[in-house]
């Protein structure tokens, strides 16, 4: 197993310029990269648009890393790049996305025997639009853990931050979308 170099590492070595800013990018490229392709991809459902973004994604992160102030995990900034980034490409090619939805949806939003009048692109599209509205850290939660089935353990090593409140985001991320999908399927 490769055993990746920390967030201030990466950012330690990108300040020190030049040559190690390049290999510090690619420690990020080498980290971060699957991870944020299949966020990307998830939403896309397209390998082609997804490099497109991906590709706009890390032109961003090196653009930016200077910057990066570090009060949050350097996934979770370039999580939020990522998902801007989608979002911005998919309403430039106006494209409706979706995403595949399973039955741990179906749990989220159980009992409500009138989904099966909906088809599963217009649930996608209503979940991917609660998703949108969600704030940035119940977002991000709620695709670490739902989408890629990541531990709270894992999923608090990622973003220091503690499993409760990893917990607790995640609580209020589903109510939210329940409540969100419910109320424009006029439950």
């Amino acid at each position: 197993m490769i055993k990746h170099p920390d967030d201030n590492e990466i950012l330690n070595l990108f300040k020190q310029g030049a040559s190690s800013s390049e290999k510090a990018f690619t420690q990020i490229s080498q980290k971060f990269g699957k991870q944020l392709y299949w966020q990307i991809r998830r939403i896309t459902k397209n390998h082609e648009h997804t490099n497109d973004i991906l590709q706009n994604v890390f032109v961003k992160i090196w653009l930016n890393l200077s910057g990066f102030n570090a009060q949050s995990s350097l996934y979770s900034w370039m999580y939020r790049i990522a998902r801007n980034e989608t979002i911005t490409f998919l309403e430039k090619e106006k494209k409706n996305s979706s995403i595949d939805i399973d039955d741990s949806l179906v749990e989220i939003i159980a009992g409500h025997a009138s989904l099966d009048t909906h088809n599963a692109e217009e649930i996608s599209e209503l979940l991917m639009k609660a998703i949108e509205i969600l704030p940035e850290k119940q977002a991000l939660v709620f695709q670490l853990k739902y989408f890629e089935d990541l531990k709270y353990s894992e999923i608090s090593a990622q973003l220091g931050t503690s499993e409760g409140a990893l917990k607790a985001n995640y609580f209020h991320a589903v109510q939210k979308i329940q409540d969100f999908i419910l109320s424009k399927l006029n439950y």
